[in-house]
């Protein structure tokens, strides 16, 4: 299964850090926000990434380069200043990505979810990791009972910004058009071919400069008392 790491977005709540930085390369316990992502795919078994950039893209093929230092090939989907949305920036990459499911994982989040799990079952359309409803989300994004995901009913939780897909879920979106994931996905719902689990360890949408810092703080913390850094 190929990766895809979403890094295309300009980071305006975390400015004036993303005016010179792309988001992803925003340094956190350490290292690089995308890095974290990077290595924990190399850990899974995953060898071919897909990283798409617009704001400060150049930064980020310079940083990363084709990704032979964790073990990867990292190839890269270019989009026009501003970007082309979630689903137009997967429409976008998908000759890159091939025929069969692949996992995208948002670029500004962290989390501690086992990326070597990711499959998706015959039949669905989309797998999404879901999350508990953050304090900045406090109402959620979608329902999940029974191991199905739902546009409709309650409580709703939050979608982590993991998510396995087919490529046919993206197969009305025309390339180089910006294009949201969300009503995609809710007419997947409606046909019932949306699965999706509720992760209940470590997460984190690194949104803001007082999370980036609050993130960045708590791995200080792990690696102050000698202990591994959380990874992803």
């Amino acid at each position: 299964m190929q990766a895809m790491i979403l890094a295309a977005g300009r980071g305006e709540r975390m400015r004036p850090l993303t005016d010179r930085t792309p988001k992803p390369l925003l340094p956190v316990g350490g290292k690089p926000l995308i890095v974290w992502h990077l290595e924990r795919l190399a850990a899974a078994g995953f060898r071919d990434v897909v990283i798409n950039h617009a704001h400060l893209g150049a930064q980020i093929e310079t940083a990363l380069g084709n990704g032979a230092r964790w073990g990867l090939a990292i190839r890269y989907s270019p989009e026009p200043e501003g970007a082309l949305e979630t689903a137009g920036g997967i429409a976008q990459a998908l000759p890159l990505l091939g025929s069969a499911p692949f996992l995208v994982i948002n670029g500004d989040i962290f989390c501690d979810w086992d990326v070597a799990q990711a499959a998706l079952a015959a039949g669905d359309c989309a797998h999404l990791v879901m999350v508990n409803n953050p304090p900045q989300h406090p109402q959620g994004d979608f329902v999940l009972q029974d191991g199905k995901v739902g546009a409709e009913g309650a409580p709703k939780f939050t979608f982590s910004g993991i998510g396995v897909y087919r490529p046919e879920l993206f197969s009305s979106i025309v390339r180089g058009r910006p294009a949201k994931l969300a009503p995609l996905l809710r007419v997947a719902m409606g046909e019932t071919r949306v699965s999706g689990e509720l992760h209940r360890g470590r997460w984190a949408d690194v949104g803001t400069p007082e999370r980036l810092a609050q993130l960045d703080a708590e791995l200080g913390m792990f690696a102050g008392a000698g202990a591994a850094h959380p990874s992803l």
